[in-house]
């Protein structure tokens, strides 16, 4: 059933053009919704309802039924009486008519690709509704999922649906209070470049309809209909990882997650266990700030010590120096490749083991 908001919308529209107020009933006559009040229709429309016709005059308004599947649905009041009120109200009530198809297809469609999405088709049924509903099964997709909060409306199922319309092959859905997720449709020559580009009009639109921290995160293209989950679940990794190593991004690819990726899938146990035999009980959060900012920018600068000294503000002898001090507390010298890839995990794990005992409390 549509909603009654956009029933509402609907028969305003319809006002507007045929200039004749509408009311729609239910079939015990209670009003839904209308463009103006017509409760003085209310009887009436109770034993229309049981009457066999399919339209009738009763005291100056024209009385249709709409039915979804053989069961009737509304009664459609509209105000006013001769041939051509009549010729509207039934152009009114096709209208109508066609729009409960439409949403009932969709719906159809919404549930299919919810269960698409959760692994809880069987692969034969997969093809089969999909066939079923006139969804093609070798198209190229990829899954979006996007995050958000706050907003004019708090809406943004209806908001990312509005961008990407009703006539688009795209799919918009949710199968949960917190996300959205579009399964997006691509041409042959499309790939990340165009993903990306996407993602970013649509993190635009929605920020500029009052949403706030708008994340999107995108799993990789997948060339088959049954592959769609997969793209779903590389998008939910890849807005956790996101969250944990790129809290700086608001777009996200599966495919940019890098050891990250590895690092999220490691039982805590395990990474307590590593940063102890790393760290020899201690933590990096110890380190001071003018230690921690010296790794990260000699990272940056992929070990150059002339680049990072010059980037700090500082003599090439006193970065040496902050070098050699940590290289003493932790044993590990950054200079050299396999240190500076230990101590580079190790500092990710840190991060990983504190974003997820941030859940525990």
């Amino acid at each position: 059933m549509i909603s009654n908001q956009i029933l509402q919308s609907t028969l305003e529209g319809l006002k507007n053009i045929a200039r004749v107020d509408i009311c729609a009933m239910d079939v015990d006559g209670k009003q839904v919704v209308c463009t103006a009040d017509m409760s003085e229709c209310s009887d009436a429309a109770v034993e229309f309802a049981k009457s066999p016709a399919d339209a009738q005059e009763i005291r100056g308004f024209q009385f249709f039924k709409v039915f979804d599947e053989q069961q009737l649905e509304y009664i459609l009041v509209v105000a006013g009486n001769g041939e051509d009120v009549y010729t509207v109200g039934k152009l009114i009530a096709f209208q109508i008519q066609n729009l409960l198809v439409a949403y009932k297809e969709r719906f159809d469609k919404d549930n299919f690709i919810k269960n698409l999405l959760l692994d809880n088709l069987l692969l034969v049924d997969i093809y089969s509704r999909a066939k079923k509903l006139h969804i093609q099964t070798d198209a190229r997709r990829v899954v979006m999922i996007v995050e958000s909060e706050g907003g004019r409306d708090n809406n943004a199922l209806e908001l990312t649906r509005s961008h990407f319309g009703t006539g688009s092959r795209d799919f918009v859905t949710a199968v949960d209070e917190s996300n959205v997720i579009v399964v997006k449709e691509l041409a042959e020559q499309e790939g990340s470049r165009e993903i990306d580009k996407a993602a970013r009009l649509l993190a635009a639109k929605l920020q500029r309809d009052g949403l706030k921290s708008v994340h999107i995160a995108y799993g990789t293209i997948v060339g088959e209909i049954k592959e769609v989950s997969r793209s779903y679940k590389e998008a939910k990794m890849a807005l956790d990882v996101g969250k944990i190593f790129f809290d700086e991004r608001d777009i996200i690819a599966y495919s940019e997650l890098g050891i990250g990726r590895l690092i999220y899938q490691l039982p805590i146990p395990l990474c307590r266990l590593f940063i102890r035999e790393i760290f020899d009980g201690k933590s990096p959060d110890e380190f001071d700030e003018e230690t921690l900012t010296t790794i990260h920018k000699f990272f940056e600068n992929s070990l150059n010590v002339s680049e990072t000294s010059r980037q700090l503000f500082i003599h090439r002898n006193t970065l040496v120096y902050r070098l050699d001090k940590l290289q003493k507390s932790t044993g590990l010298d950054l200079r050299v490749f396999e240190d500076a890839i230990t101590f580079k995990i190790a500092l990710m794990v840190v991060k990983y083991m504190k974003y997820m005992e941030s859940f525990e409390y």
